[in-house]
């Protein structure tokens, strides 16, 4: 399935997507084409990228290309698949349950797990984001701006 996806073989491909993504959550997965938990993750990633399309963007990053090996050592990639989300260029850290907050190791066991998180990421950022604009933290207002407050 990792044919689905675009594949990121190179230092300068890596830069450009994580600079270019803007305004959407971007979902690195670090690992190899052939092995087996990758292409159970490869699969739920295919399959759900055009699902999130409006909030995420999907992309593979090839562990042995020597040329993203500055990336495998800065994120610290000894486990694969390991995945990693970035908003507006910011590695975004998470509490997967592990001491490990900089990114989510292994596969998703289902589909809706995957968006789950990505939807979670996403709404996040966009508190963060737009918090000191006065605009509404609940995700289900999020675009609404708040009323002064009476003092």
């Amino acid at each position: 399935m990792s044919y689905l996806l675009p594949t990121l073989t190179k230092k300068k491909e890596v830069d450009t997507i994580i600079r270019d993504t803007i305004d959407k959550v971007l979902v690195l997965r670090f690992g190899r084409a052939d092995d087996a938990v990758c292409l159970q993750l490869d699969d739920i990633l295919a399959k759900t990228a055009r699902e999130v399309s409006k909030f995420a963007t999907v992309a593979l990053v090839d562990v042995d290309s020597e040329d993203v090996q500055v990336y495998v050592k800065y994120f610290d990639i000894t486990l694969i698949p390991s995945t990693i989300f970035f908003f507006n260029a910011h590695h975004m850290k998470m509490d997967s349950g592990t001491a490990d907050h900089t990114k989510w190791v292994g596969a998703f066991h289902e589909k809706q797990n995957f968006i789950d998180v990505n939807e979670y990421q996403d709404i996040n950022c966009y508190t963060r984001t737009y918090k000191f604009w006065g605009l509404q933290t609940d995700p289900l207002k999020l675009w609404s701006v708040t009323e002064p407050a009476d003092e």
